[in-house]
């Protein structure tokens, strides 16, 4: 124990020589703190040392901190309080990573931090008060029993069309979605207005995407800061033991216009028509049929294996398809249709994608961009495109998405 506390006193910088002690908990500790002080000071050597004729030793300098061990718990925030004096500065760093934000009470007694502590790390804690005196402590929290993971679209540093929400996967399930979605800051260079809304994703499992009110302006840089280190996601989910980040750009303002009812495909950029072409989409009346509302274009995959029964068709085909443009999960493409020729411009007669000549697939798959809105309209659909089918939370009305947020 006097081992212990001795290792914990320092010095003022600038005032007589200060005792300085940790407690984790004052009124446990002070006690023996005081018993140990007594006998340092009992030695000729310290009694009275810097210290003129009369004059009083100047007060100790104790902190404690709301987290203490090896194994202290971690997702809450980090609490510093000086048991007398104010506060000048606190500073809390993790073993090889940043320090922790934080403020100070009123008072100048306490100072919290803004983030909580991240499991499995340790922790220095350094204090000093406005007479000059410090105090130093350390703590280590317990390991995480599971560790949540994320997948951010779009990927860092890219160009997007104007339809292109921010969406997160998560590998394992969250509950505490208000924590997470407190954590997850969107900057924007034009204060785009925008919200996060939690949905399912095609894949089951839970996903929040951020998409502005309405359709991107070409140009807009968009940021991601997701503060997530130390947050738990909850019961199943496990902690978040990392922040993450991500940065991208939109692009021109391209729209794909597909009336299933005239069977054609038009490009417009910035109000203009660049092509127009014919096009046969799904089979009406079953589950060949092509989706309605607003899809985005999700990837350009080019030259593809696509065979049926991957989409729950049987074995009705399996192709090398070229020019291939994802539209949802489900399945759903715009790409090269050369073996319905037939069809292009007269009806609906393929397995629910829009299929092209080659050299009008080619041209659009040239010029359209991965987060380029397909606006598909017409009677010959089997249904609207699902929020969590690809990016389908424009078929969702502005009223309707606020309402997913976790922050109300």
């Amino acid at each position: 124990m006097i081992s212990a506390i001795s290792a914990l006193r320092r010095t003022a910088r600038s005032a007589p020589p200060v005792r300085l002690a940790l407690i984790a908990s004052t009124a446990v500790l002070g006690t023996a703190l005081t018993a140990c002080s007594g006998g340092a000071a009992a030695s000729g050597k310290d009694a009275g040392a810097g210290h003129g004729a009369g004059s009083s030793p100047a007060p100790e300098t104790r902190i404690s901190v709301s987290l203490r061990g090896t194994a202290a718990a971690a997702g809450k925030p980090v609490t510093v309080t000086l048991a007398a004096g104010k506060l000048r500065e606190v500073t809390v760093s993790a073993r090889g990573g940043d320090a922790l934000a934080g403020q100070l009470s009123p008072d100048a007694r306490t100072w919290t931090s803004d983030r909580p502590a991240a499991p499995g790390t340790t922790y220095r804690v350094e204090a000093e008060d406005t007479g000059g005196g410090s105090d130093s402590a350390g703590f280590t929290t317990a390991a995480a029993d599971k560790v949540n993971k994320l997948t951010i679209a779009p990927g860092k540093n890219t160009t997007v069309g104007i339809a292109q929400p921010l969406s997160i996967v998560f590998d394992h399930p969250v509950r505490n979605r208000a924590a997470v979605e407190r954590a997850l800051k969107v900057s924007t260079s034009n204060h785009t207005e925008g919200s996060w809304g939690w949905l399912r994703d095609y894949s089951g499992r839970d996903r929040v995407d951020w998409r502005p009110r309405e359709y991107w302006k070409s140009g807009t840089r968009i940021t991601l800061d997701a503060d997530l280190n130390g947050i738990d996601s909850g019961p199943s989910g496990g902690w978040f033991v990392r922040d993450y980040a991500t940065t991208f750009t939109v692009g021109s303002s391209q729209v794909v216009k597909v009336d299933l009812d005239r069977h054609r495909l038009a490009l417009k950029r910035d109000g203009r028509t660049v092509l127009d072409v014919p096009m046969s989409a799904g089979t009406p009346g079953g589950d060949k049929a092509s989706w309605r509302g607003t899809a985005v274009l999700m990837a350009k995959e080019g030259t593809i294996n696509m065979r049926s029964e991957t989409v729950g068709l049987g074995d009705a085909y399996d192709k090398m398809v070229d020019f291939s443009m994802r539209l949802t999960w489900s399945g759903m493409y715009a790409h090269a249709a050369p073996w319905n020729a037939a069809y292009f411009g007269v009806a609906n007669h393929s397995s629910g994608c829009v299929g092209m000549s080659d050299a009008d697939a080619a041209s659009l798959y040239r010029q359209a961009r991965v987060g380029d809105p397909f606006e598909i309209t017409g009677a010959d659909a089997k249904g609207t495109v699902a929020e969590g089918n690809g990016y389908g939370a424009w078929n969702v009305s502005w009223a309707g998405w606020r309402t997913k947020s976790a922050l109300g």
